[in-house]
């Protein structure tokens, strides 16, 4: 069967550097860091002090103050994120959804935890005044789909509606979903990415509880250093990165803006562990290969990655082995973190992502990775350590790993 061609339309997103994202963009090409103290709630007992959160929240920006406060009321700070930055995507792709056929749009939005600030909440009501005051809002509130519902529900998207839970790999999955969808001819435009807020008083126990987070509180914008000889633990982040992906003759017959193409896609799992990776790369590679195959091109044609790239030992350098296995020992292929400067925001990293590997392919811009001083053993490639670069990007690829071993790459190509 022949596959259509998947273009990207519209960006959008909430990050711990904004939610605007020619702003962001600029930012992140000038090494600037979203990391601070958390200031949401209080961190007196906690080892971890600092996080990428999304400051002065009160509802989708994008509301007026009245329904801002509605949809804040029903819709956990994940969905919010979503939404927002869904209507971004949709307004900067110049789409009326009143002109398109709603049973050939969608919505595919990963989360790897979902409503987890919604479930705390509810649990701590039942608990403390019981089952009867338990909010009729909490079921809809904290479910992973809630997401990908609501932007369906807000744009009244009769097309194909899912949710991809893979922990940080949701939103990579969800995006491959959602370009699956347009390829096979289900859909002809469809909103994807990832969304996550499990910046929260439990959601940060929990990492710290295993051993997964930078405790690095006095320098917390410094924390997250990917492939440096000083990492120590990744720094946990919230926010949302959503797509607008449509069919190339169905964007160019309404004159869409198109960023770059979704050339191709590739997953596997490791099959080994449930939070470590391979040591030795194999299962990240086979999906780096697996992509790269899916969009026809060479290892060589691949001039930039943005690596997972998470500032923990074993992935860091699992990361770069399996880097090696695909693009060779000698490669040059230019590979950078942005949750160096953004931190790592689980099911929404992928999002976040994608959005950055679409302005990579538009302006040529390599964010740099931040706080790299010292490469630690084994981590040798072209990291583009504290500064951006500027290149003819024509392919890169973006990875995104989630514990449980799952594997997802996505390639972008111009068009």
């Amino acid at each position: 069967m022949s596959k259509r061609r998947v273009v990207i339309t519209g960006l959008g997103w909430v990050t711990s550097l904004g939610t605007n994202v020619n702003q962001v963009w600029d930012q992140l090409l000038a090494g600037t860091s979203g990391i601070r103290p958390i200031t949401r709630f209080d961190t007196a007992d906690y080892v971890t002090k600092f996080g990428g959160q999304v400051d002065g929240w009160d509802g989708p920006s994008n509301f007026e103050p009245v329904e801002r406060k509605r949809a804040a009321k029903k819709l956990d700070r994940f969905a919010q994120f979503a939404l927002n930055a869904a209507i971004d995507a949709v307004n900067d792709a110049g789409l009326d959804f009143e002109k398109e056929d709603a049973w050939r749009c969608g919505a595919i939005i990963g989360s790897g935890v979902g409503g987890m600030e919604e479930f705390a909440e509810g649990h701590q009501k039942l608990l403390e005044k019981g089952p009867g005051r338990v909010s009729p809002f909490m079921v809809p509130k904290l479910m992973c789909n809630a997401a990908a519902g609501n932007v369906s529900i807000h744009y009244g998207l009769r097309g194909p509606n899912s949710s991809v839970t893979t922990a940080c790999a949701s939103a990579g999955h969800s995006i491959l979903s959602a370009a699956n969808e347009i390829r096979y001819g289900a859909a002809d435009i469809m909103i994807s990415g990832g969304s996550e807020a499990a910046l929260t008083p439990l959601g940060t126990a929990c990492f710290i509880a295993l051993k997964a987070l930078s405790k690095r509180n006095d320098e917390p914008e410094k924390a997250s250093r990917p492939w440096d000889a000083d990492r120590d633990g990744f720094v946990l982040a919230e926010g949302a990165g959503i797509v607008v992906l449509e069919e190339y003759e169905h964007a160019k017959a309404r004159g869409a803006k198109v960023y770059g193409e979704l050339l191709g896609a590739g997953q596997s799992a490791d099959g080994s562990h449930i939070t470590a990776p391979l040591e030795d790369g194999a299962g990240a590679a086979y999906a780096m290969q697996a992509s790269l195959d899916d969009a026809g091109v060479n290892a060589s044609d691949v001039t930039y990655i943005n690596a997972h790239g998470t500032s923990t030992g074993l992935g860091d350098l699992a990361e770069t082995k399996a880097v090696k296995r695909v693009f060779g020992d000698g490669t040059k292929v230019m590979v950078s973190s942005t949750k160096s400067m953004l931190g790592h925001s689980l099911g929404a990293a992928g999002g976040i992502e994608a959005v950055i590997l679409a302005k990579t392919i538009e302006t040529g811009g390599i964010p740099p990775t931040i706080n790299l001083d010292n490469p630690g053993e084994g981590c040798d490639l072209d990291y583009v350590p504290h500064t951006a670069r500027q290149a003819d990007v024509k392919v890169a690829m973006s990875n995104s790993f989630g514990f449980g071993g799952h594997n997802v790459c996505l390639v972008m190509g111009k068009v």
